[in-house]
């Protein structure tokens, strides 16, 4: 198994970040529009929330490259993880 490199470690930080910006950028035309700091905060946690859960969705969502496929994958070609039988009988009752 191969260690990660530098980008898929920071990866998760990236998402976070970028979550960070969505919600800064909600809490401030909330404060700029209606003047309360109480109101502000409310809403810009609840878009950290949702900005975290979405992107996390499309992460989960995005199709992996040939090299994830390589190590999503064990040396017969099926998926690692799955349990199976090694008998190749019909399953049934």
């Amino acid at each position: 198994m191969t260690t990660p490199s530098r980008h898929e470690r920071i990866r998760p930080a990236e998402l976070l970040g970028l979550a960070a910006v969505f919600s800064v950028f909600t809490g401030l035309i909330v404060m700029l529009a209606t003047r309360e700091i109480r109101m502000a905060l409310i809403f810009l946690l609840i878009a950290f929330i949702v900005s975290v859960v979405v992107l996390a969705m499309l992460t989960l969502a995005a199709k992996p490259n040939a090299e994830e496929r390589h190590e999503i994958r064990d040396e017969n070609g099926r998926v690692k993880g799955i349990l199976e039988d090694d008998d190749e009988g019909p399953r049934g009752h």
